[in-house]
């Protein structure tokens, strides 16, 4: 593959947003690809917001920050965001079946030597990419929110990725200014398989009682010197996100530790999924 010069992101979501704005920093001309004009519209006015927050923070000069914005355009037209495209992202939402459908697309109208990799956090890579005629091109990049501060990507090993995309994805990786990891197909990847437990035990806890949901979050800030407490990060997850890891942890691995704590699908069900809808564990104007 030659050196990547456009980026398709598939799916304008927050992830998708945050993904553009990490590509378009780091030099790349960026499309982000999604089937509702509203969702584009609320994508751009995200990576807005970010770069205004960064630019207030002192974290990047105006010139950076105009750049970034003038690299990254919106389209509906998934055929024309392919054509030519060094590197597909995709960041749609955490269902087997809408991935697929999705890659099936893609696989249609993308350049055969062009990378492909999946920003999934539960699903597995190597199942994802079953629909492809050459999954030795596909692999996991697996970004974490808030992606333009995180510098971590986990990037996924699958059975039929070749040592060459491997080589490719670490080095986009690094080219845009994260740090990645590599790992190897397995539920959870690295982070989530440790992380998500901690903070499923956590909502169990609030379930059964034992404090409220501040004192949760500031007893692990306080005594544990995390940055964030663990309800609170769940928010920002996404509580909906949050639910469907834990569910494939448990589902691929019968491990009674990944069983999901009733107080979080009582959330989800109503609808209230953390910072993204105004109310999860927390309230946020």
């Amino acid at each position: 593959m030659r050196e990547p010069h456009t980026v398709t992101v598939l799916g304008a979501g927050t992830m998708g947003a945050g993904i553009a704005q990490a590509c378009a920093s780091g030099g790349h001309a960026v499309t982000v690809v999604d089937r509702q004009p509203e969702a584009l519209e609320r994508c751009g006015a995200t990576i807005d917001a970010s770069l205004e927050r960064l630019l207030r923070k002192g974290s990047i000069a105006t010139e950076a920050a105009t750049a970034t914005r003038e690299r990254v355009r919106t389209s509906t037209d998934l055929a024309a965001a392919l054509d030519g495209t060094d590197v597909v992202i995709e960041a749609v939402y955490e269902d087997l079946a809408v991935k697929q459908d999705l890659w099936r697309a893609v696989d249609e109208h993308s350049r055969p030597d062009a990378l492909l990799a999946t920003n999934t956090s539960s699903l597995s890579v190597t199942e994802i990419a079953q629909v492809l005629r050459h999954p030795e091109r596909f692999c996991g990049l697996h970004f974490f929110n808030p992606v333009p501060v995180l510098p971590l990507v986990e990037v996924v090993r699958a059975e039929h990725t070749s040592a060459t995309t491997l080589d490719e994805a670490v080095a986009f990786v690094s080219g845009i200014g994260k740090t990645p990891i590599v790992c190897g197909d397995t539920p959870g990847f690295i982070v989530n398989r440790l992380l998500i437990p901690y903070v499923n035990d956590a909502i169990h806890a609030l379930g059964e009682g034992v404090a409220r949901a501040v004192d949760i979050d500031t007893a692990m800030k306080l005594g544990a010197n995390l940055p964030m407490g663990p309800l609170a990060l769940a928010d920002l997850i996404g509580l909906d996100v949050t639910l469907a890891v834990i569910e494939s942890l448990h589902r691929e691995t019968a491990d009674p530790r990944f069983r999901p704590a009733p107080r979080l699908r009582q959330l989800v069900r109503a609808g209230k999924l953390g910072r993204k809808s105004g109310e999860g564990f927390h309230r946020y104007e």
